[in-house]
């Protein structure tokens, strides 16, 4: 299940997932299969990432080249020029960006201006790529883009007709296939090598083999050079446009992209899958060859890794639907889920409006999917995945929120600061507290001594009285602060935009930590970014816990010494 001991680390973040994680898809695209350049603009897409993460978002992914079948790719300098803004500007609100791409040149600039995860859909088969994870502290996601199975080993054909008529015309077909297939190997031969036989292994540094991805043999290509790519989007990182370098000029077009004619035959070989006339005996194929080069190469792309000197705990595997599969061949995949996160590295289910979603649900609209995305994905949180990478996540965080309160207790600690320095200071905090303690699946499970202490940030104003509670609560914390809120209106505060941002107010209630929680956003940020420069907090906290300053530091807050910091103690005021 997804409440187990694994952990994501992913630059200066620590992801635990005893609860699912959500990644929301942020496409900064104009050809996106399920959004259709909705946010192509940069401002548009910072908003929404915004808006994903005040919605329950965990991590926003980033990505500025389309992938659907068909796609055109995308030259890397234009690919910087789409996804640097918006990683820059998320990444500041204190989020966790993962950018979605499969060039070494993005993927570099994007972590210099704060994406924390690198995701690579060719699944780190460029050595370079690999080099420089290598040499980052970023999480990487490996995903699996191959054609699973040729369309000829799909399934078997079962002979009904038991009649010598049908029998004999049954061998004839055989015969004439085989025929078929004894001619056409002189040609396969003559290009060098047999169709879907495996291209030379790369080697990395230290004689470690970089198997190759699963595409069998395209089409006759010239791929761009990443050593091209690397100087021009190297640049971006240290401005938001990318001037075109002449190295990189040349745009990679459809018919010289290995991914890009990978994709085309998977389209072509999804509408071809099996005639309506051929008979079958089972509903989907044998799932056992399926998950042997699934699993195969998730496994070995992640040993790979930590050869080159990836830590174990940085990698998450995902095995890449809709990526060279039916939709049969997805199901197959989806309901072998507990076998994937048996690998034992955190598991990405990103099954969110792709084609099989469809297929299953009998919904042609690839943005009217999102139910039966749920669907899909609540059967892969049962069977063990980590993260789900959904496009509606405002509706996923709902869903999840309430399967998860009903199936799975599970009571997280939390402390919340309360202040006030408006009519009877005590009496306020006394009744935030009683009221804090009739939240839904919320206790009250310890309280601070009261303290006075100076104002902070807007010193015009009478002196604070100020508490800290300890809480047990299943809410997500979202749900939790939205309560905390309606607390704070229920008592009389102020939150229009005509009061002063730290004036007076008769009560003010902060979330400051949670276990296993990090947030970022505009309507919370977890752990609470001012707890370590608070006097009115950290001394409270000290009723609480030994050595708060430390414990903050051990969970990447600075916490600065007590004669710089704001709101000193000037005396205790009583219990709660």
């Amino acid at each position: 299940m997804a409440n187990d001991s694994k952990t994501w680390r992913c630059g200066k973040y620590e992801l635990s997932f005893d609860r699912p994680r959500i990644m929301g898809v942020l496409n900064v695209t104009p050809d996106s299969f399920s959004d259709g350049g909705e946010h192509f603009d940069p401002d548009a897409a910072i908003e929404y990432g915004l808006a994903m993460l005040d919605a329950g978002a965990d991590i926003i992914d980033v990505g500025g080249e389309s992938t659907r079948p068909g796609f055109t790719p995308v030259n890397p300098d234009e690919e910087a020029r789409r996804v640097l803004p918006v990683v820059r500007a998320l990444a500041k609100e204190g989020a966790i960006v993962s950018i979605d791409t499969r060039h070494v040149a993005v993927a570099k600039a994007a972590v210099r201006c704060g994406a924390s995860i690198v995701n690579d859909v060719t699944g780190f088969t460029d050595p370079k790529m690999v080099e420089f994870v290598k040499t980052s502290t970023c999480g990487v996601i490996v995903m699996h883009a191959g054609e699973v199975a040729a369309p000829a080993r799909t399934h078997a054909t079962v002979q009904l007709d038991t009649s010598a008529a049908a029998f004999v015309a049954e061998k004839a077909r055989e015969a004439a296939a085989e025929a078929a297939r004894e001619a056409e190997k002189p040609a396969r031969r003559r290009r060098g090598k047999l169709l879907g036989e495996p291209k030379p292994e790369a080697k990395l540094p230290g004689g470690v083999v970089q198997p190759s991805l699963p595409f069998g043999e395209p089409e006759p290509t010239s791929e761009p050079s990443s050593e091209q790519e690397t100087p021009a989007a190297e640049q971006a990182a240290a401005a938001e446009t990318v001037a075109p370098a002449p190295e990189a000029t040349e745009a990679a077009s459809e018919s010289n992209d290995r991914l890009a004619a990978m994709m085309r035959r998977s389209a072509r070989r999804e509408e071809a899958y099996v005639p309506t006339s051929q008979l079958r005996r089972f509903t989907l194929p044998d799932s056992a060859p399926i998950m042997r080069r699934v699993m195969g190469f998730l496994s070995d792309q992640a040993r790979t890794l930590i050869h080159a000197g990836v830590s174990r705990d940085r990698i998450c595997i995902d095995p890449g639907p809709g990526f060279g599969k039916s939709a049969n061949e997805d199901i197959v995949i989806q309901r072998e889920t507990a076998k994937m996160a048996s690998l034992g590295y955190p598991l990405m289910c990103a099954v969110s409006r792709k084609r099989f979603v469809g297929a299953i649900s009998g919904v042609t609209e690839a943005a009217a999917r999102d139910a039966a995305t749920f669907g899909v994905c609540l059967g892969a949180i049962q069977a063990g995945a980590n993260i789900v990478r959904v496009h509606d996540a405002a509706g996923f965080a709902q869903f999840l929120n309430g399967y998860w309160a009903v199936a799975k207790p599970q009571p997280r600690r939390a402390f919340v600061a309360v202040g006030s320095n408006l009519g009877h200071r005590c009496d306020n905090i006394r009744a935030a507290r009683e009221m804090i303690a009739e939240i839904p699946l919320t206790c009250v499970s310890n309280s601070s001594k009261i303290y006075e202490s100076e104002p902070a940030y807007e010193t015009r104003q009478d002196a604070f009285a100020n508490a800290v509670i300890e809480i047990k609560t299943e809410l997500a914390p979202l749900v939790l602060l939205d309560e905390l809120m309606k607390i704070e209106a229920e008592l009389g505060r102020d939150r229009s935009k005509k009061a002063k941002a730290n004036g007076p107010r008769t009560i003010d209630l902060d979330l400051l930590w949670m276990d296993g929680e990090t947030h970022g956003g505009k309507k919370l940020r977890l752990p609470h970014p001012l707890i370590g420069e608070r006097d009115f907090v950290l001394v409270p906290l000290e009723d609480l816990m030994h050595d708060p300053a430390r414990f903050f530091r051990y969970n990447g807050v600075e916490v600065k010494e007590p004669e710089d910091r704001v709101g000193h103690i000037v005396g205790e005021l009583g219990r709660m």
